[in-house]
């Protein structure tokens, strides 16, 4: 595998001097052990939260059956990214992905910046998902939250300190479960709809379109659908944070950006027409628990006992299972940062498993933060900081997008691209055009309008930081790890 140029710290504005900007499992000690479904599940085990299965019923409300164009509306904004993002992974993988790609692009505050955004980021979620999935056990063995919550913790910690191709096995059957169930429901629901399962009857478009047609709110309830599910497919992007511990990078990243695309897709917007033809739109609302979940409403319609107990256990799977790949994700996205000289360098410590331990241990901390601020219920500061993660997925997504269009010539030039990025750079520009529209649609909206706030709030705090970080780093300079070249490893994407 060919290694580009090692460079000083303070000069990473080029794809050829990646070398500012890196974490590959060949020069930092992680392992590489990861294969490609491995990285499919954990997209898909991070990206399938309780979201799908406890907000749907929000969005549908917003805009009825034409909450599917808002659906298509995120899911072209994240296909693009995704592509965009598969690009620069195959070519450059790293585990500081998109951080490391916006500080070979714009320099090390770029990177600090966005790195330790996203790893903010995924601290909030997890800490909200084990809250949730710790709640469900409560009520199941009557018990505090805090005891299974605990519990859970200790044991994805130790899940997470396994080596990396254990961890990836793990996470491939616990994701795997409730991918099985999605399939299983959307089989149901097709029977459902066509009249086939034993007592039922063809449901026809009476719900679909019999309550005010497909767009009974008009456009504007589209937009409205549009912000509640604008971040639905956030989290595929762990993908190629595994990038530097796959066997084969390249090969890895491609086949894997390209499944978890696709089944995405289907599970999101297969999932909402089985729920808009067999339910009323304008009775569904975001479900608190699992009995309140359309998904429990429509398995109920096929007669399936204990369904409710059913579905709370595929919801907390859920949570746990993008727990899981979230504790990965925010370890890897530490350990690179510090790696490249934006964190302490005892976070850069590997363990004799290959798995950065102190960032694990760490992440997992904070973590244990993020659930008490839960349980403690401090006035306006959670919700500050949950206001927070709502439009960082906005900024990581557009920093991507940008990073592609500067480096995009020079890897050309190198001939360092498996992946490439449709129509460049045309649809790059589309997909910053997009983004730029669902901000300004943002701040129509008191809600999300608080949200952009927050988060330029973090972001400004953020730079200020990451200035200061360079300052010293300048006269405390630490030795970068080089980027490894895909060059030599080119496939057809």
């Amino acid at each position: 595998m060919a290694e580009s140029t090692p460079v000083s710290p303070h000069n990473s504005t080029s794809a050829s001097q990646a070398a500012a900007s890196s974490t590959s499992a060949s020069g930092t000690g992680l392992q590489q052990g990861l294969r490609v479904r491995h990285l499919t599940m954990m997209g898909l085990g991070s990206a399938i939260g309780a979201g799908l299965f406890l907000g749907t019923g929000q969005g549908i409300h917003a805009a009825g059956p034409a909450i599917l164009i808002s659906y298509v509306a995120a899911g072209i904004i994240v296909v693009l990214t995704m592509q965009m993002l598969g690009e620069l992974s195959a070519a450059r993988p790293a585990s500081g992905s998109f951080s490391t790609y916006v500080e070979m692009a714009f320099g090390r505050t770029g990177g600090f910046v966005t790195g330790w955004l996203y790893w903010f980021m995924l601290i909030l979620v997890l800490g909200a998902e084990m809250t949730g999935a710790a709640s469900i056990i409560g009520q199941w063995f009557h018990c505090s939250p805090w005891i299974p919550a605990l519990v859970c913790m200790i044991f994805f910690t130790i899940v997470n300190l396994a080596q990396v191709r254990g961890f990836g096995e793990f996470e491939f059957w616990f994701a795997a479960i409730k991918v099985t169930v999605i399939v299983l429901f959307l089989i149901i629901g097709v029977l459902l709809i066509f009249g086939l399962l034993p007592g039922t009857e063809p449901v026809g478009f009476t719900n679909f379109l019999g309550r005010g047609g497909f767009m009974p709110k008009g456009w504007s309830g589209i937009a409205a659908g549009l912000l509640a599910v604008a971040f639905a497919f956030g989290g595929i992007e762990i993908v190629t944070i595994a990038a530097a511990e796959c066997d084969n990078p390249s090969l890895s990243i491609a086949k894997a950006v390209r499944s978890v695309i696709f089944r995405i897709s289907v599970f999101y917007l297969g999932s909402v027409l089985v729920i808009t033809f067999l339910l009323p739109w304008d009775q569904l609302q975001g479900a608190e628990n699992a009995a309140e979940s359309p998904f429990t409403a429509v398995l109920q319609q096929a007669n399936l006992p204990g369904v409710v107990i059913f579905m709370e256990a595929i919801i907390v799977l859920s949570l746990l299972s993008a727990f899981n790949a979230q504790i990965y994700a925010s370890s890897r996205m530490m350990f690179s940062l510090a790696k490249r000289g934006h964190g302490p360098q005892a976070l850069t410590k590997i363990s004799r498993t290959g798995v950065p331990i102190n960032a694990l241990l760490i992440s997992v901390f904070f973590g244990f933060v993020s659930v008490g601020l839960n349980y403690l219920e401090l006035p306006g500061l959670l919700v500050f900081l949950l206001n927070s993660v709502g439009a960082i997925l906005l900024v990581v997504w557009a920093s991507i997008a940008i990073s592609e269009l500067k480096l995009r010539p020079e890897l050309e030039k190198e001939g360092s691209l498996s992946v490439r990025m449709w129509a460049y750079p045309y649809l790059t520009w589309l997909a910053l055009a997009l983004m730029a529209g669902l901000t300004v649609l943002m701040f129509t909206d008191e809600t999300t309008r608080n949200q952009l706030f927050a988060t330029i709030v973090v972001v400004i705090l953020l730079t200020v930081l990451g200035a200061i970080n360079h300052a010293w780093r300048k006269r405390h300079p630490v030795e970068v790890p080089s980027v490894p070249s895909a060059s030599i490893n080119k496939t057809t994407s």
